[in-house]
């Protein structure tokens, strides 16, 4: 089957296949005599494979992974749930900051009158010079960009 097929075969889009070929993740396809890409249903099971991976977040290198241990039959399934107990801290770790980030984000509109002042918040501590952003209230009046 050509690219588009095997792209409407396993959900993958043509760029992405050829994305994956160049990062290794599938062999390089054979070509026909007016050298289109030809794959057969080994690849798009592979294809299918990795798409499952990227839905559950996996990176690139961590698919490359999961791929060669699929493929090796004599593998012990605890490195496959290493692999997987992995991702799955790095999950938790972004969880955490985004949950950081919606609290902050949440405590300054909070702040934020919302009126027909000039006044805000929000503008005002992403103009700090801190470094973080702080869950805690500012201490002292916080006055608008380019008032005093």
């Amino acid at each position: 089957m050509n690219i588009g097929q095997a792209s409407h075969a396993s959900g993958v889009s043509t760029k992405m296949i050829r994305y994956y070929e160049l990062q290794g993740l599938i062999p390089k396809a054979s070509r026909t005599h007016s050298n289109y890409r030809s794959y057969d249903e080994r690849d798009v099971h592979t294809l299918r494979f990795i798409r499952r991976a990227r839905d559950l977040g996996f990176s690139v290198g961590r698919i490359g992974e999961l791929l060669a241990l699929w493929q090796d039959r004599s593998r012990a399934s605890a490195d496959v749930k290493a692999v997987a107990l992995a991702h799955l801290a790095e999950l938790e770790t972004k969880i955490a900051e985004l949950q950081a980030m919606a609290r902050t984000i949440q405590h300054l509109a909070d702040r934020c009158s919302g009126d027909d002042r000039p006044f805000c918040p929000i503008l005002e501590q992403l103009g700090t010079r801190s470094t973080e952003l702080s869950d805690r209230p500012a201490t002292g009046q916080l006055h608008p960009i380019g008032r005093t």
